[in-house]
C-alpha cells in the first residue's frame, strides 16, 4: 500500500491543503500545524459560544458552529463552519477542525488536523494525528501518540520500517475510514480509505483501504452453580 498524501486524503475536503505542499507523506504536515496557524489564523468568533465555555488565546470559530457549555479551547485553534463542539471537549492547541465536524463530549484534541465532516462524538483522544474526510471514531477511541520506549515513531509495513522523524505521532485516518468503539491505535498507525476496525481492537501498522479488521475472542460460558 502506498502511503502518499493523495493515496489517503482528498485535499479538496479541507481549507488547509497548503499544509501538505511539498509533503510526500501526510505525517510530514504535523510539524507544520503551529506555523500554519500562526501565519494564517485571524481570531474571530462567528458561531455561538455557550456560557460556561472557556476560550483562551488565538481562536477562530466559523459561522454556524455551536460550542456547548464546559468546553475548553486553548489556542491556537481553527474551527470551521457548522461544527458541533460538545460539552466537555478539550482542544489544547494547534488544532484545526474543518467544516461540519463533531468534536464530542469529553474528547481531547491536540496538534491535529480534522478534514471536513469528521466525527469523534464521545470520549476519544486525538493527538498528533490527521483524520481524513468523513472519518469516524466510535466511543472511547484512543489515537496514542507517544511510544512507551525511547525513539521516534516508526511506520511498520510488511516490507520495512519507516522512521517518521517524529517523537510524537498518532495516526493517519484515511477518508471515510471507521474506527469502532474502544479501539486503540498505537503510535504510527495508518488506516487506508474506507477501512473499518471493529470494536475493541488494538491496532498497529498499516491497514489497506476498504479492508475490515475483525476481533475474534474465545468466550467460555459456564453454568452458575
Amino acid at each position: 500500500m502506498k502511503l502518499t498524501v493523495s493515496d489517503l486524503l482528498d485535499l479538496r475536503r479541507t481549507d488547509h491543503a497548503a499544509l501538505f505542499k511539498g509533503c510526500k507523506h501526510p505525517w510530514e504536515a504535523l510539524s507544520r500545524i503551529g506555523g500554519h496557524l500562526k501565519k494564517h489564523l485571524k481570531p474571530a468568533i462567528l458561531g455561538k459560544v455557550s456560557k460556561g465555555a472557556s476560550i483562551e488565546g488565538a481562536v477562530y470559530i466559523g459561522k454556524g458552529t455551536v460550542v456547548e457549555p464546559n468546553v475548553v479551547i486553548r489556542g491556537p485553534v481553527w474551527i470551521g463552519r457548522d461544527c458541533e463542539i460538545r460539552q466537555g471537549a478539550y482542544l489544547r492547541g494547534n488544532v484545526i477542525a474543518g467544516n461540519g465536524c463533531v468534536l464530542g463530549n469529553s474528547c481531547e484534541f491536540k496538534n491535529s488536523l480534522l478534514f471536513n465532516e469528521v466525527t469523534a462524538p464521545h470520549f476519544s483522544y486525538v493527538g498528533d494525528s490527521v483524520l481524513g474526510y468523513k472519518a469516524h471514531l466510535g466511543s472511547g477511541v484512543t489515537l496514542s501518540n507517544l511510544k512507551i520506549t525511547k525513539g521516534n515513531v516508526e511506520i511498520v509495513t510488511d516490507e520495512k520500517r519507516i522512521d517518521t522523524g517524529l517523537r510524537k505521532f498518532g495516526a493517519i485516518i484515511g477518508d471515510a475510514a471507521e474506527v469502532g468503539c474502544h479501539c486503540v491505535l498505537n503510535p504510527g498507525s495508518i488506516l487506508g480509505r474506507g477501512a473499518i476496525l471493529y470494536a475493541g481492537i488494538s491496532w498497529r501498522g498499516v491497514c489497506p483501504p476498504d479492508t475490515v479488521v475483525k476481533l475474534r475472542q474465545a468466550q467460555v460460558l459456564i453454568a452458575r452453580s
